[in-house]
């Protein structure tokens, strides 16, 4: 299984999200313990996620992109 890596720095453009609540204190938590910002947890799991999507998404997400 591929391993999580959290990024240094990076630069970009703020979106807003409408997250629930229970994703939100499970994010706040792993970025608690690992002593990081909620900020470059999520940007870590959205990479991890991107990364190892599906063979039927990662199509789409080719096709279209």
């Amino acid at each position: 299984m591929n391993k999580l890596k959290i990024p240094e720095n990076h630069s970009g453009i703020s979106k807003t999200l409408r997250l629930p609540d229970n994703v939100i204190d499970d994010i706040q938590k792993l970025a608690d313990n690992k002593n990081l910002s909620f900020n470059k947890t999520v940007i870590a799991l959205l990479k991890y996620s991107l990364e190892n999507l599906d063979d039927n998404d990662r199509e789409l997400l080719e096709k279209n992109g």
